[in-house]
């Protein structure tokens, strides 16, 4: 069987599934790329997060990108409500931040790599827009992670005192996001391409 790799660009409230579990669910299927029977996601973005999502058929790098004990690095880029210093970010960099899982218990985030952008990414406007505040500032981060849990970097900058506002994935491994990527882009990687995913 011939292993595909795709990589797509999620819009915001799109499922990380293809199949429509309710009239109103926006899903993969509604992008209409044709991708192969065998083909599904690795991995998950929340219906309100976007940014890059790997679909493939490659059942081992599913495994050894899902793994937590290979703990590969995935970036986003958050903007937050606010303005967090260092002191603040340091709190995610040292680790040990406490967030509440779904089942109700407490989990101690691990290091997370996080720095304030001095500029506004270079990204499509999100739609719906992110709703502006005159009177509140934001700002944008990026932050590094090596683990997934539900909907973590949103509890995390919470934790923090900073609200995110529009969370996008941009890097898996070093395989980065391509500045003219538009969301529902979708671009078909070779294996070699694949494997900087793990890295």
């Amino acid at each position: 069987m011939a292993k595909s790799y795709y990589i797509i660009y999620k819009p915001y409230r799109m499922l990380s599934q293809f199949t429509q579990e309710h009239p109103d669910h926006i899903t993969l299927a509604h992008l209409e790329l044709g991708f192969p029977k065998d083909v599904y996601p690795v991995g998950r973005l929340d219906a309100d997060s976007e940014g890059l999502l790997l679909l493939s058929n490659d059942n081992l790098l599913k495994t050894r990108l899902l793994a937590p004990k290979n703990a590969h690095w995935r970036y986003y880029l958050v903007q937050v409500e606010g303005e967090p210093q260092e002191e603040d970010l340091e709190k995610l960099r040292a680790g040990g931040l406490s967030i509440k899982l779904p089942s109700k218990k407490r989990y101690a985030c691990l290091p997370a790599k996080a720095e304030r952008l001095e500029q506004p990414p270079a990204l499509p406007e999100r739609d719906p827009p992110v709703r502006f505040r005159a009177n509140i500032p934001t700002s944008w981060l990026r932050i590094g992670l090596r683990e997934g849990k539900n909907r973590q970097i949103r509890k995390m900058t919470a934790a923090i005192g900073f609200p995110t506002l529009r969370l996008l994935r941009h890097q898996i491994g070093q395989w980065k996001m391509p500045e003219n990527m538009q969301a529902g882009d979708c671009i078909q990687l070779t294996a070699e391409e694949a494997q900087t995913l793990l890295k």
